[in-house]
């Protein structure tokens, strides 16, 4: 069912331990997680805006999501502790790699003008972030019961402390980096 997973264990586990020169298969890097997050600040005029917000995102991961809330009042942006601010889904196993497959090889194809994702996006300590301007360019959006663009970001955690190894897992994945 993903092939991701089947691609991970049968072919990038063993270029990966050819290039880094490790024996060790658990020592290779892997990724733990990915984290998809919505930031829906429109949702403090229209409380309807965060319900189809967090549908779309349960529709594009396969995984309810969790609405999240304000921690602290911010009075410039008119915030109070507690209202509701956003969205996230954390994947894990199987539902994971499904996203990924399902990102690299039909999301940001569709995106337009595409010429690859930043290659500089990661944080030192092996984890990547990209951003996404509209959640239509995912195939289980419906445009017609699309009434407003929302961004996403997308934030893949994975095992190593290393942004050279990281990079080389997700280029293995077929991650289209932009050249640098």
């Amino acid at each position: 069912m993903a092939r991701l997973l089947d691609r991970y264990k049968q072919e990038i586990v063993p270029k990966l331990a050819e290039k880094f020169a490790r024996k060790n298969v658990l020592s290779l890097p892997r990724l733990q997680k990915i984290v998809v997050n919505m930031g829906v600040g429109k949702a403090l005029q229209d409380k309807n805006r965060m319900e189809q917000s967090a549908e779309q995102l349960t529709q594009i991961t396969g995984q309810r999501a969790q609405v999240t809330k304000a921690k602290v009042a911010i009075s410039g942006f008119r915030l109070r502790e507690g209202n509701e601010i956003g969205c996230r889904v954390t994947l894990r196993g199987r539902r994971m790699y499904e996203f990924l497959d399902r990102l690299i090889s039909i999301a940001l194809p569709r995106i337009r003008d595409f010429r690859g994702v930043n290659p500089k996006s990661f944080d030192g300590q092996g984890n990547y972030s990209l951003g996404l301007s509209e959640q239509m360019v995912f195939p289980e959006i419906d445009p017609d019961k699309v009434n407003f663009s929302q961004g996403m970001d997308v934030t893949f955690v994975t095992s190593t402390k290393s942004d050279d190894e990281a990079r080389e897992l997700l280029r293995m994945f077929g991650m289209p980096f932009r050249e640098a």
